[in-house]
């Protein structure tokens, strides 16, 4: 309870001094505080709360902070020298988390036990969840929401985003799959199971197309759970001519029958989907 008292207390404060950062100085510690219990996932950025996802303003607001108080300053870490205001985390064997080099997790991201990190980048206030792989030169932005058994592939993009506060991050949920050179950004949730082929690329204005009925289905910034998506393109007119505009196609559904590994697989020879 104490906790709980202490944490809404530093939320009012941290608020307060987003809105005027005169009082910057005096909420130093909260901002501390807040970025600590970020850092060990005691809190995150946004949650799934009664099946929607909730941002967390304040504590995006309380990172905004924290870079107007951190300094400049010369890291060593083994062979590698780095200039910067953000350390990359530590305790990474007590926590369970491995980290290929020069593969980094920022501090003030949060690792679940089994998360594996190739040569990739893992940002401030992200959150990635237990049995995930982010894979070579993948990236996960900013406060992104990385689930559960997720694989991220080589070269993947997930965007990041602090402002403006209470702006939803990328979410990718449990045991979704992210093929090679895929960009999910501004925001995008990609539900559970969903399988993106490579090169997909998918915004908050993307259309998102459901080819497998009588009729396409559109959505926007939302790929369905179980979903096979893929690049594809739509022609549209402009006064110039008419040309042919990025879209993701959902061209199948993966197999709810079978465990995820198989119905990955099946996905793959079923649709053609490259990874």
């Amino acid at each position: 309870m104490a906790e709980m008292t202490s944490r809404a207390a530093d939320r009012e404060r941290i608020d307060s001094a987003y809105d005027d950062l005169d009082e910057l100085d005096a909420v130093a510690d909260a901002v501390h505080r807040t970025m600590r219990a970020l850092d060990a996932g005691e809190i995150r950025v946004a949650e799934k709360i009664e099946g929607e996802w909730v941002v967390n303003t304040w504590i995006q607001r309380a990172i905004s902070l924290y870079f107007r108080l951190a300094e400049m300053e010369t890291m060593d870490v083994g062979p590698f020298e780095y200039f910067d205001k953000i350390p990359p985390k530590r305790d990474l064997a007590a926590a369970g988390v491995r980290v290929v080099p020069p593969g980094v997790v920022r501090f003030g991201a949060f690792c679940e036990p089994g998360v594996i990190v190739m040569p990739g980048y893992v940002n401030i206030g992200a959150w990635v969840g237990e049995g995930t792989m982010v894979d070579t030169w993948a990236t996960v932005g900013s406060c992104a929401q990385i689930g559960r058994n997720v694989h991220l592939s080589g070269g993947v993009g997930i965007g990041g985003v602090l402002e403006p506060p209470g702006a939803r991050p990328v979410v990718v949920e449990n045991g979704a799959f992210i093929g090679s050179r895929s960009i999910v950004v501004e925001g995008v949730i990609v539900e559970e199971g969903a399988v993106l082929g490579a090169n997909t690329t998918i915004t908050s204005s993307t259309p998102i197309i459901d080819v497998t009925g009588n009729e396409p289905v559109e959505l926007r910034g939302r790929v369905p759970a179980n979903s096979v998506v893929v690049p594809g393109t739509r022609p549209k007119r402009f006064p110039a001519g008419t040309y042919e505009l990025q879209c993701a196609l959902i061209i199948g559904t993966r197999s709810a029958s079978t465990d995820r590994k198989t119905s990955l697989n099946e996905a793959v020879r079923a649709f053609g989907v490259q990874l």
